[in-house]
């Protein structure tokens, strides 16, 4: 990775997608001054040598022996001292630049990576079990940042540049991506990518990572399957959409489930689900479809439950609508710091919507919507946990009255840097213990919620 190559690569590598890159001036990257390597020479032959149009059209294999057959040829010409393993990591590197995303596939296909954060072409930092670490990954300029960028947005038939300099993409895997360059981003483009998860965690996994303690984790199955409608909160990266998913997969089959996401990124096991996707802005400013729209338009398509990705704007009003109109448990997430800040945000959603509603009147379609908040944090030793189970109970005067019901207490550091503390059951009784015992599960859960203290 990061092999040095003269300038007038890149004006061989550019005819690849002429017709989509991106016409914005960036400014030259300085590099120091080295002399040609043996890399350097085949790379240049590689290229005056393969046709781009020809490259694109093949499959990874054909193209992978085609430039291997080639480095070794021109190696052998021109008596270039070149081992086969330094052979092979050539030509895959080639191949990546060609059909790939160049430096980025191989973080791609490490299982073990969450996200890829690529700030300009020097920095690349990537987050492994919660950890962020800085990688040997460079570029070899900021046109090589943006030819990447570039590839993605073509993929999705849009494109990034100066008219257009932030993008919002998925990958063909179902990852993330957030692509930003100059000039907003002073530093280069960045683009940032998180990845889509192929394994599924249920509870049972999330017990054996001391996410939620087993008793924690039968009140969070208790609640899905008796459909109370749920609130997941937390910040950036604390693990609410694999909350989500292991919520979800708790409904039972025989319902029907919208979800709407702004990014695809639920695995829901049900077999009766509609998965809706909103869509951006064309580059003209037309043909956008928010979230609000879709759940205003899920409405019409007889759901047993909806599921909002995450909510983030006026979607919240049509969301508390929907809950208070027979849509029970129905899920969706928010970004905020504690139980409490979530129902702000929820409130200030509402807001957005330009309902000519009273604060009170606010404060009370949440409170009749809403049952349960779920907490969940990433700590600093990388540990995703729920931190509170929370119950919305009601209102005094104009505030919303909550009783935790499970907590994480703190109680310092193992040996080994890992958060040492206990999951915590007050056995507050719900007022939706009702809810509960209409499905037979009201025993079980004043059983989960009995007061107790585990250890992690």
């Amino acid at each position: 990775m990061g092999l040095r190559r003269p300038n007038q690569v890149e004006a061989v590598i550019a005819p690849l997608e002429a017709h989509e890159r991106p016409r914005v001036s960036t400014p030259a990257v300085v590099a120091a001054p080295h002399q040609p390597t043996a890399a350097d020479l085949i790379y240049d032959q590689i290229l005056s040598r393969v046709e781009p149009a020809l490259a694109v059209r093949m499959s990874r294999t054909e193209l992978m022996i085609r430039i291997e057959q080639l480095i070794a040829e021109i190696a052998d010409q021109r008596r270039l001292l070149l081992n086969q393993q330094e052979q092979q990591a050539l030509a895959a590197e080639m191949v990546d630049d060609m059909i790939g995303l160049g430096p980025l596939e191989p973080l791609l296909h490490d299982d073990t990576i969450s996200d890829i954060l690529v700030n300009g072409p020097r920095q690349t930092y990537i987050e492994r079990r919660g950890k962020l670490e800085l990688t040997d990954v460079r570029f070899r300029n900021n046109a090589h940042v943006l030819h990447v960028a570039q590839r993605i947005a073509s993929a999705i038939g849009r494109r990034v540049d100066e008219a257009s300099p932030m993008l919002d993409a998925r990958l063909a895997d179902g990852s993330r991506v957030n692509v930003i360059i100059l000039p907003l981003s002073l530093k280069g483009p960045c683009i940032s990518i998180r990845k889509f998860t192929r394994s599924f965690l249920d509870f049972s996994k999330l017990v054996a990572f001391n996410s939620v303690s087993a008793d924690l984790s039968r009140a969070l199955e208790i609640t899905a399957r008796c459909r109370l409608n749920i609130i997941i909160s937390g910040g950036t990266g604390s693990g609410k959409t694999t909350m989500l998913n292991a919520m979800s997969s708790l409904i039972s089959q025989g319902e029907r489930i919208v979800t709407i996401e702004d990014t695809a990124e639920l695995q829901l096991q049900q077999p009766h689900v509609v998965s809706l996707e909103t869509r951006p802005a064309s580059i003209e400013g037309s043909g956008q479809i928010t979230a609000r729209d879709l759940v205003r338009n899920a409405l019409r398509m007889r759901p047993d439950r909806i599921i909002i990705g995450e909510c983030r704007g006026a979607e919240a009003f049509d969301m508390l609508q929907a809950m208070n109109t027979g849509h029970n448990g129905s899920m969706s997430t928010v970004h905020a710091n504690s139980s409490r800040d979530a129902l702000a945000r929820i409130e200030n959603m509402v807001l957005m919507a330009n309902v000519n509603l009273p604060d009170r009147a606010i404060l009370g379609q949440i409170v009749s919507a809403l049952d349960v908040i779920v907490q969940v944090e990433r700590m600093r030793d990388g540990t995703r946990r729920v931190t509170e189970l929370t119950e919305i109970v009601g209102m005094e005067e104009d505030v919303i009255t909550l009783a935790t019901l499970f907590s994480f207490k703190y109680d310092g550091e193992n040996a080994d840097g890992t958060i040492k503390g206990s999951f915590e059951a007050t056995g507050t009784r719900p007022r939706f213990l009702s809810r509960l015992e209409y499905y037979g599960l009201g025993a079980a859960f004043l059983k989960a919620i009995a007061p107790k203290s585990v250890e992690i």
